[in-house]
């Protein structure tokens, strides 16, 4: 049974997280900019993000340094697949791309439903991604480099998201739906229990509003 101190920290993450808020990477592929991507967006209350994988190259699902424990990792076979599901969800979609249509990051309402997509050094953003987004976003660079690390502009971004968000009272209140909640406080309280019913295929047991099992869970006989 997860202590009550250790709850206590899981509901005060949990009921900060932010439905509406997101990432996603558009063929990132080096595990140590997945990781920190998401260790950010953990930082600032992002609750999943989203990947497609780099042709030839698999999305590192264990590489996010402790931040997969807490974010939600959607994988997509395609861009537009992932764009159209986002925007069919009504999230606005910027690409971080420096173009003659770009404006600064800092003009944007982030408290809207966002999405930025991010690509790799090595890459870019795909055409796709350029051609489909809401808008593009830059952030002002004076020195003699031409660009951030992604998963520095990945942080910039975020936290001017989360700036936003906090002065207009986002954080404040609980939002995510009830189930979503406790489905998710089971998993972060009971990571065993989860894993299990995952290899198993089984339901989760039903659980109360501090993620406990209503009713002592008994793994079936072998």
């Amino acid at each position: 049974m997860v202590t009550e101190r250790r709850l206590a920290r899981l509901k005060a993450a949990l009921d900060r997280r932010q439905p509406d808020l997101t990432v996603l990477m558009d063929r990132v592929h080096k595990p140590h900019n997945l990781s920190a991507v998401m260790r950010t967006a953990d930082a600032v209350g992002v609750f999943e993000v989203h990947a497609v994988a780099a042709p030839n190259i698999g999305i590192h699902h264990d590489c996010s340094a402790g931040g997969g424990k807490w974010v939600g990792l959607h994988t997509h076979p395609d861009l537009e697949t992932a764009m159209a599901r986002l925007q069919g969800r009504g999230f606005q979609c910027l690409a971080a791309h420096y173009s003659e249509r770009s404006v600064d990051f800092r003009e944007i309402d982030y408290t809207r439903p966002t999405a930025v997509i991010l690509g790799a050094e090595k890459y870019g953003l795909s055409e796709t991604a350029l051609a489909r987004a809401d808008a593009h976003i830059t952030i002002p660079m004076v020195g003699l480099i031409v660009s951030l690390n992604v998963s520095v502009a990945a942080a910039v971004i975020l936290y001017e998201a989360q700036r936003q968000r906090q002065a207009a009272g986002m954080y404040d209140r609980r939002r995510l739906d009830e189930a979503t909640y406790r489905r998710t406080l089971f998993e972060w309280a009971h990571p065993e229990l989860e894993d299990y019913c995952r290899r198993h295929g089984l339901d989760y047991p039903e659980v109360d509003e501090n993620g406990e099992p209503v009713e002592p869970f008994l793994p079936p006989a072998p």
